[in-house]
């Protein structure tokens, strides 16, 4: 090891909130976060009871198994959006109708503010998208010895990389319709 390196110097906290970033970064970690912390109160609120003095308010609701199931999933969702982010819009937009049913189910979305988190959970995780890797470095003369091999070729223009690419159709390799008079045809 040369006396620059600092591999083996570093300090271990360091090193662990440094793999927690990265980790971070390659998923929407905050969405998730949100959803989970969104499916706490939905599941949490109707098997509570509260202590003011000498008298306990009970609020459980018919509707207690339904909020719980509510408040799981939720968790779930918000755990799935963590660990297999591939699968983030379909969470994102369950996470939303979840947040959107558990108004009338769950004590007003656990008393708005289980709604609002997964509400904001799930539109975090609709609208994420993993981040562009590192710009490639390539040397100054080997971009000038493409353009200058590229003399007289098409250039594609800039290049979009994303994981939700649509497909380039084609054209058909035998087209059996005939153009005339711009497109339109005549009988007759």
């Amino acid at each position: 090891m040369s006396p620059e390196s600092t591999g083996q110097n570093e300090h271990y906290l360091r090193v662990l909130r440094r793999r927690f970033r990265t980790w971070r970064g390659n998923r929407p970690f905050w969405a998730g976060l949100f959803t989970m912390v969104g499916g706490l109160p939905i599941a949490y609120f109707p098997y509570a009871n509260m202590h003011l003095g000498n008298v306990t308010l009970a609020m459980s609701t018919t509707a207690g198994a339904g909020s719980l199931i509510i408040g799981i999933l939720l968790v779930t969702l918000g755990l799935t959006m963590w660990f297999h982010h591939i699968v983030r819009v379909f969470a994102g937009v369950a996470a939303i109708l979840l947040a959107l049913i558990s108004i009338p189910v769950a004590n007003i979305g656990g008393f708005l503010v289980g709604f609002l988190f997964a509400l904001l959970g799930g539109a975090l995780s609709v609208s994420w998208a993993p981040g562009e890797s590192g710009p490639d470095l390539a040397p100054a003369g080997a971009a000038g010895e493409k353009s200058a091999a590229g003399l007289g070729t098409q250039e594609s223009g800039p290049e979009f990389h994303s994981t939700a690419a649509v497909p380039q159709q084609q054209p058909e390799q035998y087209d059996t319709t005939v153009e005339v008079d711009g497109g339109r045809h005549r009988a007759g």
